[in-house]
């Protein structure tokens, strides 16, 4: 049963039942109690395996936290369960694939914890700075240290920060209210958005690295921001910096901060978050100018209030009603829609994952451009696609094509759409534009049969490429042998070509032109540093896109 048919189906049941998976805060129960008698609910916590996938199959509706694991086999086979709300913001405790398939929406609460995380990141930044916790302990102890625990005052001091959403907006507001200079990182801000809330913007977290004294993370945890922090990076940081992280464990690679703090480099470390938790074993537990809170950010009263209530409404609209607000996984569109623009969906979805990874930051604007005969279908929906592929990992929020548009332009990126019905070389063509402090980054993507993206401009090179797997892209002079040198280093390290295409900017030898090579699995940076040696070759990026049969959740069946 799709998403769509099942919400046709509520009105058909005289009374919904709601199953809370997790202890939420009194204001939410309270409202549940007031839902009047065609709403029951019951408050089960606790529950894993053949106890949970019980109790899921007697209920139209779930709310959670993160305690609870929303597997796949606890879902397997049900027939009942229609909507999950998670009270929070991440959803990584819920299978969502799985949920997709049964036609079960799952939603979260994206707003709720923003103030409560950027106020312990900042009670963290300055508890660090004034030792607090360490002098606490000594007066406990019966010691009286003042000249042990000589602090750090933050004005006229600098703060890094990686990830400027929501919540890294509302530490920057803090950090500029303590009259510290402010630089941050973010490929999705505009320099019209951080000028207004007095951040510097830079192009690199290695730019902004020898220049702070104090760094905070807020972006989600992706292959790209694991360890985004580790001995490599703190080489270029001036000894003496601390460092806070409340968003996700692993952006910080653990060990190499107990290096930096025993090396001196480091004057302290602040963790709510770390790499496997429940975590009451670490080395930087016993570590002096360390102070580390377990997973706290979201646990005050307010945002738990604020969550609870946030998620029994959801879950209440849309047994009620049908509607669907915050979803993680399924957009607003029916399931003939869906269907007939799933392929070009994908197409722009997947230009979105290119030009994610090939711009060089700083992002302004988006343009894009629809010829031909998909001018005829809803260009608003593929817009949301492609702002969809260009957010997915950039973001803490969960990204899909309900609330793409909205995360860009909170970023202050400007999104513009442009239709020429007449055909160009494809019978239709999507050609998306970003644009980069001052610079213009294109890609071009059409539809060959009924799911066959394919990639037919990159910059002012046309030519023709699959859009899925690995891409490494090169900008070379047209001359004889480029290709062959390539092809011998990656047979050298192993790496396996699938498919190429070749694209000049003009028609005649001996200018520029662009690679495009479809590998069976990412290069080695030795490939790639052997690569960028030819002279001849002026740039080389691999680019990640999912497999041809993958999907995101929101444009599965």
């Amino acid at each position: 049963m799709t998403v769509s048919e099942r919400i046709r189906s509520i009105m058909n049941r005289p009374a919904s039942r709601i199953i809370v998976l997790d202890t939420i805060s009194p204001e939410g129960l309270a409202l549940l109690d007031a839902a009047g008698s065609a709403i029951s609910y019951e408050v089960r916590t606790g529950l894993k395996g053949a106890e949970l996938r019980g109790a899921l199959a007697e209920f139209d509706g779930a709310i959670c936290r993160s305690g609870v694991k929303i597997t796949a086999e606890a879902l397997e086979g049900n027939r009942r369960l229609r909507a999950i709300v998670r009270a929070g913001v991440g959803t990584d405790n819920i299978d969502k694939n799985a949920a997709t398939r049964l036609g079960i929406v799952v939603m979260n609460t994206p707003t709720g914890n923003t103030l409560s995380t950027a106020e312990h990141a900042f009670a963290l930044l300055l508890a660090l700075s004034r030792n607090v916790a360490a002098a606490h302990q000594s007066l406990a102890q019966g010691k009286w240290e003042r000249n042990a625990y000589m602090g750090s005052q933050l004005a006229d001091k600098t703060l890094g920060i990686v990830g400027l959403g929501r919540i890294g907006q509302e530490v920057a507001k803090r950090a500029v209210a303590f009259q510290m200079r402010v630089i941050g990182f973010d490929p999705f801000l505009s320099a019209e958005q951080a000028a207004k809330l007095g951040i510097e913007r830079v192009e690199t977290v290695a730019e902004m690295l020898p220049r702070i004294d104090y760094l905070t993370v807020h972006t989600p945890l992706t292959a790209e921001t694991k360890h985004l922090i580790s001995t490599k990076e703190l080489e270029l940081l001036r000894p003496g910096v601390r460092l806070i992280n409340c968003a996700r464990g692993g952006i910080y690679d653990e060990a190499a901060l107990a290096q930096g703090l025993r090396s001196g480099k480091l004057a302290g470390v602040a963790l709510d978050v770390f790499e496997t938790e429940p975590c009451t074993n670490s080395p930087l537990f016993a570590m002096k100018n360390v102070l580390c809170t377990p997973h706290l950010g979201a646990s005050t009263e307010e945002a738990q209030t604020q969550v609870a209530v946030e998620a029994v409404h959801l879950l209440l609209n849309f047994l009620r009603t049908g509607e669907v607000r915050h979803a993680v996984n399924m957009a607003s569109i029916d399931p003939k829609t869906l269907e007939t623009m799933r392929g070009f969906l994908n197409v722009a979805y997947r230009l979105g994952r290119v030009l994610s990874q090939w711009h060089d930051g700083g992002a302004s604007g988006c343009n894009l451009h629809y010829r031909g005969e998909v001018t005829r279908k809803d260009t608003r929906l593929l817009t949301a696609a492609f702002c969809a592929g260009l957010l997915e990992g950039a973001m803490d929020d969960e990204v899909n094509i309900v609330n793409s548009e909205v995360l860009l332009r909170e970023r202050g990126i400007q999104l513009r759409e442009e239709s020429r019905t007449d055909l160009g070389a494809f019978s239709s063509s999507i050609t998306a534009e970003l644009l980069c402090n001052g610079k213009t980054f294109t890609a071009g993507g059409t539809l060959f049969g009924q799911d066959m993206p394919r990639l037919i401009r990159l910059g002012q090179y046309r030519l023709e490429a699959y859009l899925d797997g690995y891409l490494f892209l090169f900008t070379h002079r047209d001359v004889p042998g480029i290709i062959g040198s390539v092809g011998t280093i990656f047979g050298r390290h192993q790496v396996n070509i699938g498919q190429m295409s070749v694209g000049r900017a003009g028609s005649a030898p001996g200018g520029q032109a662009i690679g495009v090579m479809n590998l069976d699995s990412p290069p080695p940076q030795s490939a790639l540093d052997e690569l960028t040696r030819n002279p001849d070759i002026t740039s080389a990026r691999v680019i990640a896109l999912p497999a041809a049969d993958q999907l995101p959740a929101w444009l599965q069946a």
